[in-house]
């Protein structure tokens, strides 16, 4: 690559931060506006996508209230762990994201090791989202295909694990096929896809509690508390926290913002912009769903049971039998299903998107095994072999549940605490380390940075023991939360792999950031 001159450098963008990538090959081309940059993160977000998926969890763990009250709470928290990260994206807008931001907060005795931890629970943690994300919409497919021939009291088909499985396989096809695209036509599509998720919350919103013959009071949506999980816990404060994993997976993903800021126009302004306006306009939206559901739902226990015409899976039975009861049949609620597994699609392409150009940047500084093949990119400037490394990666992680779908279950666990610490670690060290040094970029809290750093901080390390905690009594093998022993393997693996062979080599992002 040739390195611009300060005045070619000057000319990109005034007053923007010169970007010198010293040794790489390829770079990325910067062809994407905020709009386009907001579009694909608030497509990885997809408030369909999490609130549908997670909906049951939700239920059982608390009800409306734990869904309503604690969508609330989370977004509060979340709120603030995005303002900490915008500002630290408009300080050091590279597509390392997250890993390098810890690089330049650790300070150079640091950098290395900190870069090197980070890198690793971001891209493992956004690879297990990939996986629970497309194998929550072959889920869905499965259950669309049931209620469209009959539903489970109708002799409707019952796909098998293998079928499951295939389709999983399929919809990663075609996410790997498209992200392969050059960048202008994915910046089409991730625009397609906010407009797609926009529309279709409004569609629901209305069309649901509107079709639906008998309603939920006021009093039943904003008060009622289930407690009756079927798991052995008793506790309402317990039940609660166990309810918050809906709302806290649904609101991940945004940091899809900072590693497309190599193509973003103006990356040290966008970028920011991106990871705020994304995350704020998913808050608004998903209260507005979580209510427009709930206000249709009047049978929680019906709604779980393996033996409605759905097998069990809420969502659908809210939709299909809305419109069975008022029209004679279902079809109507099978449409509505629809829009939502489009909107996981469009999720599942921007999840792909951003795991790839996070291996490519990890990669690019030689963190990963095979890092010269993972970091090439095509005529296009697509990081072509980092896409199809997503695809595979997140493929097999599925196949965990072809043996147990609990150890599986443990993926979506991960997939929040993995991308959440990637979250917190940049943040970390900008109020440790880096307290007395941090330069701000053009977006920044003031004075209220650090405040808000720690408190985000805080509630990371909150939500990442919540999360590990038991959710069902008493515990088996079959009912044990995987989730904090496949998080110490993680910590293990990464920080053996350091000890053994990396510190060796590694000495941290290659990318040199000069204002």
């Amino acid at each position: 690559m040739t390195i611009p001159s300060d005045s070619e450098a000057a000319s990109l963008d005034s007053g923007l931060v010169r970007l010198h990538e010293l040794g790489y090959k390829q770079e990325l081309k910067r062809d994407l506006s905020v709009i386009s940059n907001f579009a694909l993160t608030f497509s990885v977000i997809s408030v369909l996508t999490g609130i549908s998926t997670l909906y049951n969890t939700g239920l059982n763990y608390g009800g409306p209230v734990s869904m309503v009250y604690g969508w609330l709470v989370v977004c509060i928290f979340t709120m603030l762990v995005a303002l900490s990260m915008a500002e630290i994206c408009s300080a050091y807008p590279t597509s390392g994201g997250l890993y390098f931001w810890s690089a330049k907060l650790a300070g150079p005795r640091w950098a290395p090791f900190a870069s090197w931890i980070t890198g690793w629970f971001n891209i493992i943690g956004q690879w297990a989202g990939t996986t629970s994300i497309d194998f929550s919409l072959a889920q869905l497919i499965q259950v669309i295909i049931l209620l469209s021939t009959g539903g489970k009291n109708g002799g409707g088909y019952v796909a098998s694990k293998y079928i499951v499985i295939a389709i999983h396989g399929g919809i990663l096809l075609l996410h790997g096929i498209i992200n392969s695209l050059p960048i202008s036509m994915l910046s089409l599509l991730a625009n397609l896809g906010t407009v797609w998720n926009v529309v279709g919350v409004f569609v629901l919103i209305i069309l649901i509690p509107s079709v639906a013959t008998k309603k939920a009071s006021a009093k039943f949506v904003f008060t009622e508390f289930n407690t009756d999980n079927g798991v052995g816990i008793n506790s309402r404060p317990y039940i609660f926290v166990l309810g918050l994993l809906m709302s806290q997976y649904t609101l991940a993903g945004y940091d899809a913002s900072a590693h497309m800021t190599e193509e973003t126009k103006r990356s040290d302004i966008n970028g920011p912009k991106g990871i705020i306006s994304s995350v704020g306009i998913s808050i608004v939206f998903g209260f507005g769903y979580i209510l427009g559901i709930t206000f249709a739902v009047t049978d929680i226990p019906y709604l779980l049971s393996q033996d409605n015409d759905a097998g069990g899976y809420a969502i659908a039975q809210i939709f299909y039998m809305a419109f069975k009861k008022r029209y004679g049949h279902g079809f109507g609620g099978i449409m509505c299903l629809v829009i939502i597994a489009v909107a996981i699609f469009f999720c599942g392409m921007g999840s792909v998107t951003s795991n790839s150009r996070m291996a490519y940047a990890f990669s690019r500084d030689g963190a990963m095994p095979l890092s010269s093949l993972w970091h090439q990119v095509n005529k296009e400037e697509v990081p072509i072999n980092a896409v199809w490394l997503s695809v595979l990666i997140s493929f097999c992680k599925a196949l965990t549940s072809l043996g147990s779908m609990v150890a599986f279950q443990a993926t979506v666990s991960i997939a929040v605490i993995s991308i959440y610490i990637a979250y917190a670690l940049p943040i970390f060290f900008r109020v440790t380390l880096a307290a007395k040094h941090f330069e701000p970029g053009p977006f920044n809290l003031g004075r209220y940075g650090l405040i808000v750093g720690w408190v985000a901080v805080i509630w990371v390390v909150i939500i990442s023991v919540l999360f590990s905690l038991p959710v069902s009594y008493p515990i088996t093998m079959e009912t044990l939360n995987y989730t904090p022993i496949a998080l110490g393997c993680l910590v293990i693996l990464i920080v053996s792999y350091w000890i053994i062979s990396a510190r060796h080599w590694f000495k941290g992002p290659l990318t040199n950031i000069d204002k």
